[in-house]
């Protein structure tokens, strides 16, 4: 498995970040290679992505998310291995640090490529960099969702 771990400052408050980082199926609008999320309910997300022309869709599923801190998820279905949590901090009343680690597990020839060649690090930070850009313009999230997810526990508090 590969690690990735990418950390932008945004221009908005903590809120507003974490916020907008829960409007999942925004994430074509600032995602190179994501096709379509279409969030299934609290926890569960359907991908379908596009990379190096490779088309897949997975699913992944939230293990713990906490409001204004993290969200952390694991692949559960596809031929895609990842776990990640991107992490919001603090950093003044109007500037927050979203940091991002994630674990991938490259499947096929053209990820294994892309992994090699630094390709998938890259990408991430331009991903990274567009949600800076997107969170910016827009001035305000386009959504929220404040549940409390716990690990272990298939119920949202």
């Amino acid at each position: 498995m590969s690690m990735i771990k990418k950390a932008v400052d945004v221009d908005v408050p903590v809120r507003t970040a974490y916020n907008q980082w829960t409007q999942f199926e925004t994430f074509p609008d600032f995602m190179e290679g994501v096709e379509e999320v279409r969030q299934l309910d609290d926890r569960h997300n359907h991908w379908t992505t596009k990379i190096g022309g490779v088309r897949r869709e997975f699913d992944t599923e939230i293990v713990d998310q906490l409001p204004d801190d993290r969200i952390t998820w694991r692949t559960t279905t596809g031929d895609t291995s990842q776990k990640g949590t991107v992490r919001f901090e603090r950093i003044d009343d109007m500037h927050t640090r979203v940091e991002l680690a994630m674990e991938v597990e490259p499947s096929g020839a053209t990820e294994m490529a892309a992994d090699m060649t630094g390709m998938l690090d890259r990408r991430v930070q331009g991903d990274m960099k567009r949600f800076k850009q997107y969170i910016e313009r827009r001035g305000g999230e386009s959504g929220e969702w404040r549940g409390r997810i716990t690990p272990g526990n298939s119920d949202t508090i």
